[in-house]
């Protein structure tokens, strides 16, 4: 006979086995508790001065995390230094989690959260970033996120002017126009002129793609001028403006009513190489409120039919990406029709479609514009910040400028 003690271990043992993992979903971070704004702490802004993460959990257990902050390099590389680490208060603990409606499918619990508060604080102005982890292990992340922190020493005066490519020349016209966007700053007397480090500009969401003006790389199109004393202009060239991004908007339940859905409403989408877009979020992304009885995940299917000279890979990129292009979301080719499938929160998303190619998992030689167009008319984001090598608390990458434009706009 089968002890009844043994039986009973058997059966939370298989059920455990059962039991779904737990999965982070529609990570979000941004400025304030606008889900559409870059996510920076602007401390020279007084309605600018705190983050927002929010995030959905699947799983059949209630989860169990906290929330770690690093600050990093600006190569987001976190510092290893305890002089850096901000010990004391660089840990959320005993997160709070709310409950989905019971009518929501894809997800069964909700955070959010705002920072700094009492537990967490950031002293340091530069990048960082926050990880997801299991309250009683921290190697066991579950998502991470990037921000800006930024305490403004400098201010940078910032413009920008149409241009036409310089160097090789597409034969499509419209691909040939370009911009230059440049960021002059005068170098307060306490500062050395010589620790001026490099600016970088980020154009909407692309953090991974982020354009970098480094005084030790001199280019005909990455270039800084100097007058030997404290006034410094870094300008970037030859960047293409491309146009608004796609949108899908599956908000409405009435229209978008079953777990499988068209991003477009059942069109087959085509290249916009000579069409101008409508205005767009700058690369953002708005999800319904996780309170809503219908903040489901669906599955959205993305269809693309692509001109005959497209040859490449096409890649699917976004705001639900990271605006990052990544193999996995490599388009499936049916003689000229590019089509994948991706679950999505109910919401409003920006995205567009780029080509490519596979090098040792990584995607490489992305063109942004084939399938997108080109237009000087386009409203871009740029996010600009002044790094400089500070050597305190041991020496950092310290960013004691920032500024944004918008370019194109009417």
């Amino acid at each position: 006979m089968i002890n009844k003690y043994f039986f009973l271990f058997l059966l939370f043992f298989v059920s455990d086995l059962a039991a779904k993992e737990l999965q982070v979903k529609s990570l979000h971070v941004y400025s304030s508790q606008d889900q559409r704004s870059f996510p920076v702490i602007d401390y020279s802004d007084k309605t600018n001065k705190s983050i927002t993460i929010d995030f959905d959990v699947d799983g059949d257990f209630f989860p169990a995390f906290k929330i770690i902050f690093k600050f990093c390099d600006s190569e987001w590389n976190p510092y290893e230094s305890a002089f850096l680490q901000n010990q004391m208060y660089n840990t959320e603990r005993n997160l709070w989690f709310e409950t989905l409606p019971p009518t929501v499918m894809g997800a069964r619990y909700h955070y959010t959260g705002s920072f700094p508060n009492n537990n967490v604080q950031f002293p340091f102005s530069g990048k960082w970033r926050f990880f997801i982890v299991d309250s009683q292990n921290n190697s066991a992340i579950y998502g991470y996120g990037n921000f800006f922190v930024v305490r403004p020493e400098v201010k940078i005066i910032a413009g920008w002017t149409k241009e036409s490519a310089d160097g090789a020349l597409s034969e499509i016209n419209s691909l040939n126009r370009t911009i230059a966007v440049s960021a002059g700053f005068i170098l307060p007397d306490s500062l050395l002129q010589l620790n001026v480090k490099k600016v970088e500009m980020i154009n909407n969401r692309k953090y991974n793609y982020p354009i970098v003006i480094d005084r030790n790389k001199f280019s005909g199109d990455r270039y800084y001028q100097w007058n030997g004393s404290n006034e410094f202009t870094f300008v970037a060239r030859n960047l293409k403006p491309g146009n608004e991004y796609r949108q899908t908007d599956t908000r409405n339940y009435n229209v978008y009513n079953s777990s499988t859905v068209s991003s477009e409403f059942g069109n087959i989408e085509t290249s916009n190489l000579f069409t101008r877009q409508n205005r767009d979020m700058n690369g953002g992304s708005y999800i319904i409120d996780f309170k809503d009885s219908y903040a489901d995940y669906l599955n959205v299917q993305f269809k693309l039919r692509s001109p005959d000279n497209i040859n490449a890979p096409v890649f699917l990129v976004g705001s639900f990406t990271d605006w990052e292009v990544l193999p996995e979301f490599q388009m499936n080719n049916f003689n000229g029709l590019f089509s994948t499938t991706l679950e999505l929160k109910r919401g409003t998303y920006d995205y567009q479609y780029v080509t490519g190619n596979v090098v040792d998992n990584k995607v490489e030689n992305i063109d942004w514009q084939v399938l997108e167009g080109n237009f000087w008319e386009t409203e871009n984001e740029f996010y600009i910040f002044l790094y400089y090598e500070t050597i305190e608390k041991g020496g950092y990458d310290k960013i004691i400028g920032y500024k944004k434009i918008i370019t194109g706009a009417l």
